[in-house]
């Protein structure tokens, strides 16, 4: 199948060449026609699969036929609405509709909170079709009056269980109350959980399933692997392993803010190129940073789980769980980050003894038991002073062998029939 044989428009077809595809993923084949079918459509698929595109690409067709040159705000009122749960999502969204609008008179704005909102303002008052948005933010416009919705065509959420792992149901609520009844709702999303189908039936008329991928599915081309480690040897080992594999881009995950400023110093003082990104740095300091880590101008990306969703890093080849995440679906939005656009990655979690338990919760979650891996060029049992380890909160004097840290390990959880 050819992006040709989508009928997409000639627009749309040459901003897509100029992008270097050629076949849709299977989410975009399955979506685009049914979005240009005006029907309101729910779509599962694993993250790096071309969600984005599969909403993008039919949204700016249906919108194409009314777009106007006219500079006048009149003429350019606001037809479509795309919710995104972060910040970074919501930038890279932004970026894919101009990218795939670049041939069509159509405008957009991306509203997000973290910076000026006055910059924002003066883009809505000059007249916008499209507005990529973060919640918070975008009520924020509609208290100043800043922005009006009240000619949305087109609703889309995207990362939507994510929206509401972060609580952000009550202000998806007071958006939707806003809108006009009658439009096109879609609803686009990494895993498809009880609570999303009922917050569909509340808004979605009649939607269309479209799931490309087993319910809350890792990354298929996503190899695993585990390392077992004392928690005081979890710095060492990092370092080891991206030296040793020479990597020259690699996500780590690290579950608070602090514990990635404390890792990012103790790398960079390893002679490391790092940098980090989570809640507590600036928009401008974490766009910084994401953008020195695609240049290749850092090598590691500290990340807390802000990071977990929406990121979209091309041919990131690593992703390293330095701590293990919240929650066992966290732990598939994590890995999701590599493996993107039918590319191969590897996926490594540093597991302490005290770790043990969450990682069985995660196999659980994933059906499978995962390959643990000892190197043997690296010293386990030799601990790290106690100054340099203000990331782990076990003791020096806790320090376990390898031999007793396997000893220790509960019976390997059957594969799920």
């Amino acid at each position: 199948m050819s992006f040709v044989s989508l009928n997409l428009i000639p627009e749309l077809l040459r901003a897509v060449e100029d992008q270097g595809y050629t076949e849709p993923t299977p989410i975009q084949a399955k979506a685009i026609p049914a979005i240009l079918e005006r029907r309101d459509i729910m779509g599962c698929a694993q993250t790096g699969t071309g969600k984005t595109a599969g909403f993008t690409l039919p949204l700016l067709q249906l919108l194409a036929p009314n777009a106007s040159s006219s500079p006048s705000p009149a003429r350019h009122p606001v037809r479509a609405l795309v919710l995104t749960p972060t910040r970074e999502l919501a930038a890279q969204v932004e970026e894919a509709v101009r990218t795939y609008g670049k041939y069509l008179p159509l405008r957009t704005a991306v509203v997000y909170g973290g910076i000026d909102i006055k910059p924002q303002i003066k883009a809505l008052h000059a007249g916008v079709e499209i507005v990529v948005a973060t919640p918070g933010r975008l009520l924020d416009h509609l208290q100043q009056k800043s922005i009006n919705l009240s000619r949305v065509e087109i609703l889309v959420l995207d990362e939507a269980d994510r929206m509401l792992d972060m609580g952000f149901m009550p202000d998806i609520k007071r958006i939707l109350a806003v809108l006009p009844p009658t439009r096109q709702n879609l609803l686009f999303s990494a895993t498809f959980s009880d609570e999303i189908r009922r917050l569909a039936d509340q808004f979605m008329h009649s939607p269309t399933m479209i799931e490309v991928a087993r319910r809350n599915a890792p990354p298929e081309l996503v190899s695993h692997l585990v390392y077992e480690v004392p928690a005081v040897r979890k710095h060492a080992l990092l370092a080891h392993l991206v030296r040793s594999r020479d990597m020259q881009q690699v996500l780590v995950f690290v579950r608070m803010k602090r514990d990635a400023n404390r890792l990012t110093r103790q790398l960079v003082l390893d002679g490391l190129a790092a940098t980090a990104i989570h809640s507590d740095r600036t928009q401008g300091e974490r766009m910084q940073a994401l953008d020195e880590f695609k240049q290749g101008k850092m090598k590691i990306l500290v990340a807390t789980d802000i990071a977990a969703r929406g990121l979209d890093i091309d041919q990131l080849p690593f992703v390293i769980n330095y701590e293990l995440p919240h929650t066992p679906e966290d732990y598939v939005h994590r890995i999701g980050r590599t493996a993107r656009a039918e590319a191969l990655g590897d996926a490594f979690t540093l597991v302490s003894p005290e770790e043990e338990y969450q990682m069985r919760e995660i196999e659980r979650h994933l059906g499978q038991v995962l390959p643990r891996i000892a190197l043997r060029d690296f010293n386990y049992n030799v601990a790290a002073p106690e100054r340099a380890t203000g990331l782990q909160r076990a003791s020096v004097n806790t320090v376990t062998t390898m031999k007793s840290f396997r000893s220790s390990r509960k019976p390997k959880i059957p594969r799920k029939r």
